[in-house]
């Protein structure tokens, strides 16, 4: 497995070894050991989510104020966008994002640790979204940043105006929201 630490250095890219020939292809998707040694640290993951949308469809910038998630994100079907911001109030990269694209066809995952909102574009029909957290969902504790938060600064590729659910709708500034330590 090939592992990129992004401009956020916390936010891993992890790409696995794919071994393809003219019968399809094999790759190892999860191994916990490979994958504690290229972040760096034990992580035990307690679920795992499967999401499917349609293009267009805008979902984040989601966290848990409480008993926050880390997330290994991927994609088994389709192309999305992917954003990971950093709301830690005493990070040097507070307020700052990374963003790059997953898919079925590049395989690539993506390590967002604890004190981070997440959320995804889809860019190809549909998307089918996969990640493991590390702590359970708790609706209680979730919240949402404003996609297009200008203080955040997302360059996200949109040709018209996203599909949001209600609650990305009613999502709040950076400013506003309640952040990590």
């Amino acid at each position: 497995m090939k592992v990129t630490r992004l401009e956020i250095p916390e936010v891993c890219l992890l790409e696995p070894k794919v071994f393809g020939d003219e019968r399809g292809f094999f790759f190892e998707s999860f191994n916990q050991r490979q994958f504690n040694e290229a972040i760096g640290k034990e992580v035990i993951f307690v679920q795992d989510n499967h999401s499917r949308s349609v293009k267009n469809v805008l979902r984040g910038l989601h966290y848990q104020i409480q008993r926050p998630q880390g997330k290994l994100v991927r994609v088994v079907q389709g192309e999305v966008f992917d954003v990971a911001v950093d709301i830690r109030r005493s990070s040097p990269t507070f307020g700052q994002h990374v963003a790059l694209e997953l898919s079925a066809e590049n395989k690539r995952m993506l390590w967002i640790p604890e004190g981070f909102a997440h959320g995804f574009m889809v860019l190809s029909d549909t998307a089918e979204f996969l990640y493991k957290t590390t702590d359970y969902w708790a609706p209680e504790f979730e919240r949402c940043i404003a996609w297009n938060d200008p203080a955040i600064d997302i360059r996200w590729p949109i040709q018209s105006e996203p599909t949001l659910s209600t609650k990305d709708q009613q999502a709040k500034p950076l400013a506003d929201a309640e952040h990590f330590a």
